[in-house]
């Protein structure tokens, strides 16, 4: 979120979206995750790493084959504690073929936001490092600590902290920094089942931060969808970001993932306006890009 003084206008908003939507970041290459034993972890401990960051490449291919319902909701909170300002989108998403997720927004309301601004790293962490943590992509990226092991309702889970190697490169650090919009990475804990290797909770931010652009700390529970795959259903936060201007914002915010719907047959995106070039089935449904 990134301190303002003004009123957040919807327009400014879909047109970041839309920029989040279609920007692709490609991180430097690392030679693999770094892996601190601490006290008591296992012997087997890089097998752990190995087989939960495989699950969860195996996880996000199988969340394209779903279609699901996102609402998110920021709110900024007054001293009295009443609520302040307003962001609310409630959309629909799907993917199509080659793995591409395409947004419907289904309610999008006038924000009311005048203290901060939700920018595109903003809507970028939505579906991202608040979501789902960590990319497979990204695994060479992070150092992992392990922690140790944690009852978590009726699972045993492992326990690691994840800090991305690129906050302790400063000359990456800044360079990143001065990509529009930022290359995002997650910053925290995870819990790891210990029987089906995947990531059942999250407890973090999305990293790195600049002085006008602060991130909250969030928590993310999964639930299994279809007795397979931990997909998640709820992210959390409430916290007080702080500017370098001296400036603190109470923040809360509520992200729910519902109605996980596998997709039957194959999906075609096309621009709103555009033919079927196929008109073999009038009644198939013609889904659309987000408008900016």
């Amino acid at each position: 979120m990134r301190r303002v003084l003004f009123t957040v206008l919807a327009t400014l908003l879909c047109t970041a979206s839309a920029a989040a939507q279609k920007t692709k970041t490609t991180p430097a290459s690392a030679p693999g995750p770094t892996i601190v034993n601490r006290s008591g972890a296992p012997e087997d401990v890089e097998r752990i790493i190995r087989a939960f960051t495989q699950r969860e490449s195996e996880f996000r291919k199988a969340l394209n084959e779903y279609g699901f319902r996102r609402e998110a909701i920021v709110q900024t909170i007054a001293w009295g504690g009443q609520i302040s300002g307003e962001y609310l989108r409630v959309s629909r998403f799907l993917s199509d073929d080659t793995g591409n997720r395409y947004e419907k927004i289904l309610k999008f309301p006038v924000p009311t936001l005048t203290e901060i601004e939700i920018t595109a790293e903003d809507l970028d962490d939505f579906g991202g490092v608040q979501a789902f943590a960590l990319e497979s992509s990204k695994v060479g990226d992070y150092n992992f600590s392990y922690v140790g092991k944690e009852k978590l309702d009726e699972l045993d889970t492992y326990v690691f902290d994840v800090t991305p190697k690129v906050l302790s490169d400063r000359a990456r650090l800044e360079a990143i920094k001065k990509t529009k919009p930022l290359q995002r990475f997650f910053q925290g804990r995870i819990w790891v089942d210990d029987r089906d290797f995947q990531i059942v909770k999250t407890r973090g931010k999305g990293v790195p931060e600049t002085d006008k652009a602060k991130f909250p700390t969030f928590e993310t529970y999964r639930e299994q969808i279809d007795g397979k795959y931990w997909f998640p259903t709820y992210t959390y936060a409430d916290d007080e970001l702080t500017f370098k201007t001296g400036q603190s914002v109470h923040l809360r915010m509520r992200i729910r993932f519902t109605d996980f719907e596998p997709l039957r047959g194959r999906i075609r995106v096309i621009e709103e306006g555009d033919e079927l070039k196929d008109k073999t089935d009038p009644d198939k449904p013609k889904p659309t890009k987000p408008k900016p």
